[in-house]
């Protein structure tokens, strides 16, 4: 069965990485495996070069080497996949991850917190509680001569 077209990564409704763009790298991956461990690629990396991306808009760059910081090296994203044994399904898993990633990044911004001040009924029942929890600390009191 041939593999399905894919003309690229769609990451969301504005945004699909090219497979241009996209660069894959194998290697072998860590822990046991049997006879195939010593000869299977089936550790799977993805490299996007988000700096240079031509599919991203001027905002969508800043937003995502600003919020990627800490994951990018000279502007470029490296996923690693090699919780499968088949190389096949550590591509798909380094797919999804980086779609997963970029979407959650390009969210935009939550709004800030308006400051607000507790209303004065809110102050009252609070200063109340207070109150009933002094005077029954104060019943727990040995009799004072």
């Amino acid at each position: 069965m041939p593999p399905p077209h894919r003309p690229g990564l769609r990451v969301d409704a504005g945004l699909t990485i090219p497979e241009s763009e996209l660069t894959w790298r194998f290697s072998r991956s860590s822990g046991p495996g049997g006879q195939g461990v010593n000869t299977a690629d089936s550790r799977a990396e993805l490299v996007w070069d988000v700096a240079a991306s031509a599919a991203l808009s001027p905002t969508q760059r800043d937003r995502l080497l600003d919020r990627l910081s800490g994951r990018l090296v000279d502007g470029v994203l490296t996923i690693a996949a090699s919780e499968h044994r088949a190389q096949l399904r550590n591509r798909e898993a380094a797919r999804l991850r980086l779609a997963a990633l970029v979407a959650d990044a390009l969210r935009p911004p939550a709004p800030t917190r308006r400051p607000t001040k507790p209303t004065r009924g809110a102050r009252e029942r609070r200063l109340d509680a207070k109150k009933r929890r002094t005077d029954v600390k104060r019943l727990r009191r040995p009799p004072q001569d």
